[in-house]
């Protein structure tokens, strides 16, 4: 009865403890976040001044939303916002079906070639985008678009430069191969012997039981496609197709307001820790599922 009740109160102390330790290193992470939104509130010299004490972590002082409406007079919020969610909606959603099919085509059927060809995609994991920025830029300046005034050349100052380089994605192929190449056979040879060809198994079959690898698969690719910054500042110089991100720029030319610089972070930040907080418990279970580490 005492070793079990040692037992009981051992058990409680580790628990206390994680819980701790784990509310301890929440604080720690959401500290930049409290900071960036309060100091969105603050006026310049107020915001400098609180860096220097906790007070940069309270709504204290002179509060009010005049950075909002200063940085709604700098930038076309509205506009960026729509481009990068317009982007990132139909890469994300598109590229979930090419590079789930690709994964599909490597894990479960049968052709010549397909392991060499899983290693060259597996390869490219190693090649930084800043390698392939200048070259692509070349192919895309060059590429014929049907526009307003007939047949152009030149991909450039279009949302389609910003999706289409971006649709199939190593990393996300691998991802479904790592997935689907474990699927019980069973599943498979079953559609099979109903008569089903290898894409109703893929629609019927394989989609319906990957609901956690679509998810991991989405929400990574919807955070890096939000996140883009070089690619879009290289590709686009009219205001009608940029992105949030390259926005920011705009806060660095003749006076650097720092309110005014915090307010666009969180207005462009809000929206993502809503989205993740809201899908937390999807994202957390896919990684599970799909044995991401580190």
């Amino acid at each position: 009865m005492l070793r079990s009740n040692v037992k009981d109160r051992s058990h409680m102390l580790a628990v206390f403890g994680s819980y701790t330790l784990l509310t301890i290193l929440g604080f720690v992470f959401a500290f930049p976040i409290v900071f960036m939104i309060v100091s969105s509130l603050k006026p310049d010299l107020q915001l400098l001044r609180d860096t220097a004490s906790f007070n940069a972590f309270l709504p204290v002082g002179d509060i009010s939303f005049n950075n909002y409406s200063a940085m709604l007079e700098r930038v076309p919020v509205i506009q960026f916002l729509f481009n990068s969610v317009l982007v990132t909606t139909i890469t994300v959603l598109a590229g979930l079906v090419i590079n789930s099919m690709a994964a599909y085509s490597f894990a479960l059927l049968r052709w010549r070639g397909r392991n060499s060809l899983l290693s060259l995609i597996v390869a490219t994991f190693i090649i930084p985008f800043e390698t392939i920025a200048i070259p692509l830029l070349m192919i895309v300046s060059t590429l014929p678009m049907i526009g307003a005034e007939g047949l152009q050349r030149g991909w450039l100052n279009t949302h389609h430069v910003q999706i289409i380089p971006f649709l199939a994605s190593g990393f996300q192929i691998f991802l479904f191969y790592q997935f689907f190449k474990d699927l019980p056979a069973e599943l498979m040879e079953a559609a099979r012997i109903d008569g089903a060809n290898a894409f109703q198994i893929y629609l019927r079959v394989i989609v319906p039981v990957s609901g956690p690898v679509f998810a991991t698969a989405a929400i990574l690719r919807f955070l890096d496609m939000w996140n883009q910054y070089l690619w879009p500042l290289m590709v686009v110089q009219s205001e009608t197709y940029r992105p949030v991100m390259v926005g920011l720029q705009y806060f660095f030319q003749l006076d650097i307001a720092w309110g005014e610089i915090m307010a666009y972070l969180s207005t462009i930040t809000i929206p993502v820790l809503i989205l993740y907080l809201a899908l937390q418990r999807a994202f957390i279970e896919s990684i599970a599922s799909t044995g991401i580490k580190g």
